[in-house]
């Protein structure tokens, strides 16, 4: 829905250069202000999603263990969950230009350091602080565009930024797969040091300063940082370990209730404290709320759909990690197109269109994978990729500005932040919930889908205990068998975790339309209350 604005008589402070000085008018220019956060916002996209397939050489060069390297992950991601919207707060307080800065330097210095550290606890610690500077780059650039574009044109704005960021992450495996087959693993995280400098250059030069002058006497709210910390950091450390404990387990059950528990203790806390630092206030606005929750659905569905499609398309169909790329490239270029497209069309008719609509073509994609097969022609793969960048590019629009666009402008850089915690947390929960169907249907299936395809009995359950490894797309045959025990067994693992594939994408599809009428209902009931 379009932005409200009848919250401009905010007191904020812009501190322009000298009378005369030139740069005087550059800093007074918006889209030379969201050209600069798209440096920041480039750099980290492109992070998050090279490293998966750094991974594999990272554990070889350093003799890591499995275990090891899901901490490569999971220190960036607690980290950057934990710390989204103090960062946020920080830069509505402080200045949002400083602490955008502050943040790509900070990335940008830990980007180096993973290189040169040398051990897997060093690469371990250096994500954790990439984590944590990401968490103060990521809200105050929607924070910076909200301060400076009028409501008429934030819209657009936030379609450019949406299409940065869906092509920074859809990029990744690309350019990550060149570096780590032609150069070094090192060379995926070093190359974050001529963009983090392109944008710190260029953002000194142009990006305006912007805080809440209101704020400045408030009480920064120490007890709320502490206890949204905590919260997200159970919860989102439950559902990264959900996969390997079992979700289920009481390990896992302990810690995310645990972390539910102490985030209603914030919201509580935040309620009754006179200086929040997340107002329980910007919850009453419906689409904020519900574009929210459709954000986190939106890359629990992109996150985990990428995860398991990067997994079929090298350890199925044998691409290398850069064939893998390319044959994805339909998604990048479909969320170029849709993430403007889905600006303009929510500027003209609301969010309660753009959203759903493109909840619907994540949906269509989802159920278009269930005619995948092991074998399937790329004539049957690009067209739910075309779909599902379509959907992500015009949600990621449509929510964006639903959320920061629906916040007061003081509260852009807490907007922001709560913005981007819901997509870490949407896209933790999509790889790990996705990946736990897929493991759990294999588990059950694999047996018998090995038998169907001529495997001896006796066989098929001994090799059923490979459940792992099969669930990751990988067949277990060895040199040593006969060729057509091997083409059993290639036939029988591959079904099994097709089998998994079609039970993860019809989860997406049935989620996506539900979002899809939540989002129609919801919104279309918030704009008839306005």
């Amino acid at each position: 829905m379009p932005s409200s604005t009848t919250d401009h008589a905010v007191p904020l402070t812009h501190t322009p250069p000298p009378r005369g000085d030139a740069r005087r008018g550059v800093r007074a220019n918006p889209w030379l202000t969201l050209i600069a956060v798209a440096f920041g916002l480039f750099m980290v996209g492109l992070d998050g999603s090279v490293v998966a397939i750094a991974n594999p050489e990272i554990g070889r060069d350093l003799g890591a263990s499995t275990a090891d390297l899901q901490w490569v992950t999971n220190s960036y991601l607690l980290a950057l969950a934990a710390a989204l919207i103090l960062g946020g707060k920080l830069g509505d307080r402080f200045g949002r230009r400083t602490f955008y800065l502050v943040g790509v330097a900070g990335f940008t210095v830990a980007s180096v350091a993973i290189g040169l550290a040398g051990s897997i606890g060093g690469v371990v610690a250096f994500r954790a602080a990439q984590g944590f500077f990401g968490a103060l780059l990521m809200p105050n650039t929607l924070a910076l565009l909200r301060a400076v574009f009028p409501p008429k044109k934030f819209g657009m704005a936030v379609g450019i930024w949406a299409m940065v960021s869906s092509v920074s992450t859809a990029l990744g495996p690309i350019v990550g797969g060149l570096l780590v087959e032609h150069v070094t693993w090192e060379s995926v995280f070093y190359i974050n040091a001529p963009i983090g400098v392109a944008a710190l250059v260029f953002g000194a030069l142009v990006l305006p300063q912007s805080r809440n002058t209101a704020a400045a006497d408030e009480r920064f709210d120490i007890p709320g940082v502490v206890l949204l910390a905590a919260g997200l950091l159970a919860v989102v450390f439950g559902v990264v370990k959900g996969e390997t404990w079992g979700w289920a387990s009481p390990g896992t059950l302990g810690t995310i209730l645990a972390g539910v528990a102490v985030l209603v203790l914030f919201g509580l806390y935040e309620n009754r404290t006179a200086h929040p630092l997340l107002p329980m206030r910007l919850f009453r606005n419906p689409a904020l709320t519900i574009g929210t929750v459709v954000v986190a659905l939106n890359f629990f569905v992109l996150l985990g759909v990428i995860f398991f499609v990067m997994l079929y398309l090298q350890n199925v169909r044998g691409f290398t990690p850069v064939e893998a790329g390319v044959r994805t490239l339909p998604l990048s270029l479909a969320s170029v197109v849709a993430s403007p497209l889905g600006a303009a069309l929510t500027d003209r008719f609301g969010a309660r269109l753009t959203m759903p609509l493109g909840m619907l073509f994540q949906a269509a994609a989802s159920f278009w994978m269930l005619t995948w097969d092991a074998h399937s022609s790329y004539g049957a793969l690009w067209p739910p990729f075309v779909a599902l960048g379509l959907g992500v590019g015009m949600v990621m629009a449509a929510s964006s500005e639903a959320v920061v666009g629906n916040a007061p402008v003081r509260d852009g850089g807490v907007a922001g932040g709560l913005q981007a915690t819901a997509l870490q947390i949407g896209g933790a929960l999509g790889t790990s919930v996705l990946v736990s169907l897929i493991s759990s249907r294999v588990g059950t299936g694999l047996a018998g889908e090995l038998t169907d395809a001529g495997v001896p009995v006796a066989a098929a359950h001994g090799l059923s205990e490979a459940k792992d490894a099969v669930a990751m797309g990988v067949a277990p045959v060895s040199g040593e068998m006969p060729a057509g025990l091997r083409s059993a067994v290639l036939e029988g693992s591959h079904a099994a975790f097709m089998s998994g594939v079609h039970t993860a994408v019809l989860v997406t599809g049935v989620l996506t339309v539900l979002g899809a009428v939540v989002a129609a209902v919801g919104v279309r009931r918030a704009a008839a209350a306005e």
